[in-house]
């Protein structure tokens, strides 16, 4: 059923993109009512505007804190147009009706964003708009809302194509996204105030999505919720789909623990399969692609520098899914896109969150991420030789390739390149036996090399087996009740280990 709209109430933070709906809706003959700002910008471009405080006869109030909240208002909004009793009560009472609503909220996220003051984020938060917004919504049978500029463009089609007069699909649409508008605000509101009062309460809004072509597996439905566009900037290739998205995830989280060094990782399945440093980013994908030239084959890639020609040519002659880089120089651009279909994507900012959760069971989980990275004053050394300076920096850097890794996880490398891991195994041995197989079928040779474990050793035996193969130094969380069986054994062997009292499980 098309309702045509007679009257418009309109009071709005943002102007920008409203001057082509305000002239649509004089040509239909509309009325206008509003206040403050909006009946100003009404008015300048020529049309007469009923105010508010006419509607109701009363000023607005408290600093501007009471406007709108008055039967003339919220009845002309929320009486039904088919309804005998509502329509007597109407005309005895003189309230007319008010077909459409263009409101919005004040700014209440930017303002917490910005760093304000308690007091000017407590003033943001909207009484009379958000009431507006759920008004027209319930009654989406006969008056019709928009609660955000970002619908002002599909609002202008809809009153392009029905003259002026939407259809009671329109409305109910519209309504479905203003509730979408709403319960994001109150929302995002509760996680400020939680942040002091720490109420067991899960609440999480994300308006801007995506549907994938799948999920994890073609039988499977997914979608993203986020914005991919402030993150990244895609310069070639298709969509990108789940999985893409989950090891985009585990890339430019590694990636991102190499602040201060030029640094390229292979990731495949989340897990790394090459990371390496060095002082251009030719040597360090080579570094890195040398660990696992199985693996690279189809990986996501991430670099934290400039992808340039000479890494570019070196790059392109993988078959890869993904490259992540913060800059393209033209030349390698070029290059690397004569595959279309190869995803390359420019970074344009890091991960910034600080909490993660996850659907499990019937509820969700949730937890602090695991932002520490272990660093030189962390290590406590618990053997009678203390590690050299090449030795630590081997032990840090392969520290953070285990963070980052599935548990049970072995991680074994030299300064600079990581030479193998075993990852996600149910026990710490296999992981490290999968760790010295691997590094062996790749041709490294792990004598001197260190080892990094993403929890204790319960038992000396992976410190005896790393031992055989030559290993000569050992970074650990420490905390078994069998820790002095591991220290005794280094210390027979001339072993160096240091604990950092900090676990890295990741599941």
């Amino acid at each position: 059923m098309n309702r045509k709209i007679t009257r418009a109430l309109i009071s709005v933070f943002y102007k920008d993109k409203l001057e082509p709906i305000i002239h649509l809706l004089a040509k239909h003959g509309v009325e206008f009512v509003s206040t403050g700002g909006t009946q100003e910008f009404i008015e300048k471009l020529g049309y007469k505007v009923t105010a508010v405080e006419t509607l109701t006869g009363y000023p607005s109030i408290f600093g501007g804190r009471v406007k709108t909240l008055h039967p003339a208002v919220f009845g002309g909004i929320l009486y039904r147009r088919d309804n005998a009793s509502d329509l007597a009560q109407a005309k005895e009472h003189n309230i007319g009706p008010l077909d459409l609503v263009i409101v919005d909220l004040y700014p209440f996220e930017e303002t917490v964003a910005s760093g304000a003051a308690e007091e000017d984020i407590i003033e943001k938060i909207d009484i009379g708009g958000i009431s507006l917004i759920r008004a027209g919504a319930k009654n989406f049978n006969d008056s019709l809302i928009v609660s955000s500029r970002e619908q002002y463009s599909e609002l202008l089609a809809v009153l392009q194509n029905s003259n002026g007069a939407p259809t009671l699909a329109d409305r109910k649409r519209f309504a479905a996204m203003a509730f979408d508008v709403t319960s994001h605000y109150d929302s995002a509101i509760f996680e400020f105030f939680n942040r002091e009062q720490k109420i067991d309460s899960f609440k999480k809004s994300v308006q801007k999505g995506r549907t994938l072509r799948y999920g994890e597996n073609p039988h499977q439905q997914g979608a993203f919720f986020g914005d991919l566009d402030a993150m990244f900037e895609q310069l070639n290739g298709k969509e990108l789909s789940y999985n893409n998205l989950v090891d985009v995830d585990a890339a430019v989280n590694l990636v991102q623990e190499f602040e201060k060094e030029k640094a390229f990782v292979i990731i495949k399945h989340t897990n790394a399969c090459g990371v390496a440093t060095a002082s251009t980013v030719k040597e360090a994908y080579l570094k890195a692609y040398a660990a696992d030239t199985t693996s690279a084959f189809g990986g996501v890639l991430a670099t934290n520098t400039t992808i340039d020609l000479a890494a570019a040519e070196e790059i392109n002659k993988l078959f890869f899914e993904i490259l992540i880089a913060p800059a393209y120089a033209p030349d390698a651009l070029e290059l690397l896109k004569t595959k279309k279909n190869r995803m390359l994507l420019l970074q344009k900012k890091k991960i910034e969150g600080k909490t993660q959760f996850k659907s499990l069971l019937n509820g969700v989980i949730a937890q602090d991420l695991d932002l520490k990275t272990d660093s030189e004053s962390d290590l406590k050394v618990v053997t009678e030789r203390a590690p050299s300076k090449e030795e630590t920096d081997a032990l840090l850097f392969a520290s953070k390739i285990a963070k980052h890794t599935k548990s049970n996880t072995i991680v074994l490398a030299v300064n600079g390149q990581l030479l193998a891991s075993g990852v996600g195994q149910t026990s710490r041995v296999d992981a490290l036996k999968q760790a010295l197989e691997k590094a062996k079928s790749f041709g490294f040779d792990v004598r001197g090399a260190v080892m990094a474990s993403d929890a204790f050793f319960p038992f000396a035996d992976c410190v005896e087996i790393a031992q055989h193969h030559g290993i000569t130094s050992v970074i650990q969380p420490g905390g078994s009740v069998r820790d002095q069986d591991s220290i005794n054994f280094c210390n027979r062997h001339q072993m160096a280990m240091v604990f950092t009292g900090i676990r890295h499980f990741k599941h």
